[in-house]
C-alpha cells in the first residue's frame, strides 16, 4: 500500500492509501521523492481537462526507479530520475512512459522535480517553436512563472539581444528580475511602456486580448508562440493577411500533446535542459515545498498567481 493524494468528485483532495501500482509495458515505477506542482493541476481540478474522478494527480516526479515494465532495460531500476506523467505524481509511487524519464546524474533530486514540464516547454518555445536568432528581441508573458524563469534563461543562451518579461505585480518583476530580463512591466503597463518597440519574438501563455494585442505589435517576421490560455478560452481569429503583409506568423505549442504523438522530440528538448541545468548554465528556482496534505492549498495558490518560480510537494 501507498499514501496517494485523491482529487475525488466534489472537487476535494484528500490523502489516502492505495495499492502501489505496477508498470506495464514501456513504463517504469518511481519511488517518489519530490513532485512538482504546474498549472496542468488547476486545469484539471477547474475541469478544462476532463478526466474521471477520483484522480490521483501529478504530472512531474523526481526519485528513483522501483520497477520497470516489459521491454524496459532492468539495469534501470535503482536510477535517480525526474520523469514526465500522465497522472500520478502525488503519491509515494507513480507509473511514467520510460521514454519520457530521465536519469539526472548529479543534479540533486529536489531540483530535478523542478524542471518538471515547464523545462522542456521552455526549452521548445525559444528553440525548436519560435527559434530565436542571436540579437533577436524575446517578450515574455507570464515572466515570473516557471516557464518563463526558464524561458529567459534560454533565450539568452540562444543569443536574443533584448528580453522583456510582462509580470502582474510589483513583487513579480521583483522576483523575475534575477533570471536576467533587460526590463519588466506590469500588466497593466503593457502595451503602453513598451513605446516603439516591437520584438521579434513573443511567448504567450495568456490568451484573450493580451495575445490580439501581442500579435499587432510584432516586428516584421515576427513570431508570437501561444501555448495556454491563462486569461480566458475565447478564440483569438487572426486576420491572416495581415500577417502575411508583415511576414509575422502565429505559432503554437502544446506540451502534453507532443508528449502523446511524438514523446521522443520531447525527450530530446527535456535532456538539453537538464544538461544544461547540470553545467551550471540554467536554475532552477523552487520557491515553496509542500507536503502531500497541502495540495489544496499549493493548487489554489498557484491558480492565484501568488506564487512565482516553481513549488514542489515532498512526498519521501
Amino acid at each position: 500500500m501507498m499514501k496517494a493524494v485523491l482529487l475525488d468528485t466534489e472537487d476535494h483532495y484528500r490523502v489516502a492509501e492505495l495499492h502501489e501500482p505496477a508498470p506495464g509495458p514501456g513504463e517504469v515505477a518511481i519511488r517518489v521523492a519530490y513532485a512538482g506542482i504546474q498549472w496542468g493541476d488547476t486545469m484539471v481540478r477547474d475541469g478544462h481537462f476532463p478526466v474521471p474522478r477520483p484522480f490521483v494527480p501529478g504530472f512531474e516526479a523526481s526519485g528513483h526507479i522501483a520497477a520497470v515494465g516489459e521491454g524496459v532495460d532492468a539495469l534501470r531500476v535503482g536510477q535517480a530520475v525526474t520523469a514526465l506523467t500522465t497522472s500520478g505524481a502525488y503519491a509515494e509511487v507513480v507509473l511514467a512512459p520510460a521514454a519520457l524519464t530521465f536519469g539526472i546524474g548529479s543534479v540533486p533530486l529536489r531540483a530535478a522535480a523542478g524542471l518538471g514540464w515547464g523545462a522542456p516547454t521552455a526549452y521548445d518555445l525559444i528553440n525548436t517553436i519560435a527559434r530565436v536568432r542571436p540579437g533577436e528581441s524575446v517578450l515574455i508573458h507570464a515572466a515570473a512563472g516557471s516557464v518563463g524563469t526558464f524561458a529567459a534563461q534560454f533565450a539568452r543562451l540562444a543569443g536574443a539581444g533584448r528580453i522583456v518579461g510582462v509580470v502582474g505585480t510589483a513583487d513579480r518583476a521583483h522576483y523575475a528580475a534575477q533570471f536576467g530580463y533587460d526590463r519588466l512591466l506590469l500588466r497593466k503597463e503593457f502595451p503602453t511602456k513598451l513605446g516603439d518597440e516591437k520584438p521579434d519574438v513573443i511567448l504567450d501563455p495568456v490568451g484573450g486580448s493580451t495575445r490580439t494585442t501581442s500579435l499587432e505589435l510584432l516586428a516584421a517576421h515576427g513570431r508570437l508562440v501561444a501555448y495556454g490560455n491563462l486569461a480566458t478560452y475565447e478564440p483569438v481569429l487572426p486576420n491572416a493577411n495581415d500577417l502575411l503583409a508583415h511576414g509575422a506568423s502565429l505559432l503554437t505549442y502544446n506540451s502534453n500533446l507532443l508528449g502523446r504523438t511524438h514523446p521522443e522530440r520531447l525527450a530530446d528538448s527535456a535532456r538539453r535542459a537538464l544538461a544544461l541545468v547540470a553545467e551550471g548554465k540554467v536554475r532552477v528556482d523552487i520557491t515553496a515545498e509542500y507536503e502531500l496534505a497541502d495540495v489544496a492549498t499549493a493548487v489554489q495558490r498557484l491558480a492565484e498567481g501568488t506564487t512565482h518560480g516553481k513549488s514542489i510537494l515532498r512526498v519521501a
